[in-house]
């Protein structure tokens, strides 16, 4: 494969995994096949119960079925291929499938800050407008907001990858990580990557602190329409509506900013790896259970989505 005019002498990949110690490895495969088993049920379970209940066909409930969605694309675009690598005892990934997995994890990864910066503003207009906010938040514009979002992701992410395949990479195949991600191909390179660090910058910068600082306004203003509320028991039914996205947004963003507090000392390419695991396996496992447990609404639906699976297999006891 020749990417553009420039000549490609590696063909595949060498991925160093999260730990080279032969002995450590069946540990590591365990536990991240037990991650990505709870993260593939959680958001499942989250999906059936909010579509199968007519009680949770609401603007919150359908980004929020999207947001789960995505968190399961997410896993399943880094985990299972190192857990056939962990079994297969291959740690090689081929030129065209790190650039997918490239492109999957950037696309799935920038749907989740989008998604929950969309997330915001529907409890924004919630709290802060009440009265509007059926007429804001049609069916038609939440699907267009979906739309945009994925739409914007798509573009940074098929950017990226674009000009990832015009980059020459000659000798130096090692990847310090568990999967393809950006920051290591890129330093791989033996071609000028001006114009991919110039995407990251701009793009990023949108990412990581535009959109994280949109969501702050969001909330500043959510928390100003509670305070002004007069009774108690109407603030803590306002606070209890946004209170799992809020736990979502600070998962999300905590967590990697806590990994960068990491001593100097620290190995850079160990504190990459840690990033990525909080995430890319951690932080869609646990997602699930913040909705779950701290949402009535969806403690409900789950009960009646277990119950209605209960009694569907007593009548059919044969299935």
């Amino acid at each position: 494969m020749k990417p553009g005019n420039h000549t490609l002498s590696v063909s595949e990949f060498l991925l160093l995994g999260l730990c080279e110690q032969q002995e450590q490895q069946p540990l590591v495969f365990g536990i991240f096949l037990s991650m990505y088993l709870l993260t593939v049920l959680g958001n499942t379970v989250i999906i059936l119960a909010i579509v199968s209940d007519p009680h949770l066909h609401t603007p919150m409930y359908f980004f929020l079925a999207n947001f789960s969605l995505t968190d399961l694309c997410l896993a399943s675009t880094t985990v299972p291929r190192m857990l056939v690598n962990i079994q297969a005892h291959r740690n090689t990934i081929t030129y065209a499938g790190c650039l997918s997995q490239i492109y999957f994890f950037l696309w799935f990864i920038g749907l989740d800050v989008f998604l929950l910066a969309v997330m915001a503003y529907d409890r924004l207009v919630a709290i802060c407008h009440p009265l509007r906010y059926t007429l804001v938040m049609t069916p038609r514009y939440c699907t267009g907001l979906l739309v945009m979002s994925l739409t914007l992701t798509q573009s940074y992410s098929l950017t990226h990858t674009s000009l990832l395949a015009q980059l020459s990479f000659c000798t130096d195949n090692i990847i310090p990580h568990f999967f393809c991600e950006l920051l290591p191909l890129m330093k791989l390179s033996c071609s000028n990557t001006y114009a991919n660090q110039c995407v990251l910058m701009y793009w990023g910068g949108a990412l990581t602190i535009l959109i994280p600082l949109l969501i702050i306004i969001s909330y500043i203003r959510i928390v100003a329409a509670i305070v002004r509320v007069p009774s108690a028991s109407g603030k803590w039914k306002a606070f209890s509506t946004c209170g799992s996205h809020l736990s979502a947004v600070c998962l999300f963003y905590v967590s990697a900013i806590g990994v960068y507090f990491i001593p100097s000392s620290a190995d850079s390419a160990s504190k990459d790896r840690v990033a990525a695991v909080m995430y890319a396996v951690v932080t869609p496992m646990l997602n699930p259970f913040i909705y779950s447990l701290r949402n009535k609404d969806m403690k409900s639906a789950l009960g009646r989505l277990l119950t209605n699976i209960w009694q569907s297999q007593n009548l059919n006891p044969d299935i």
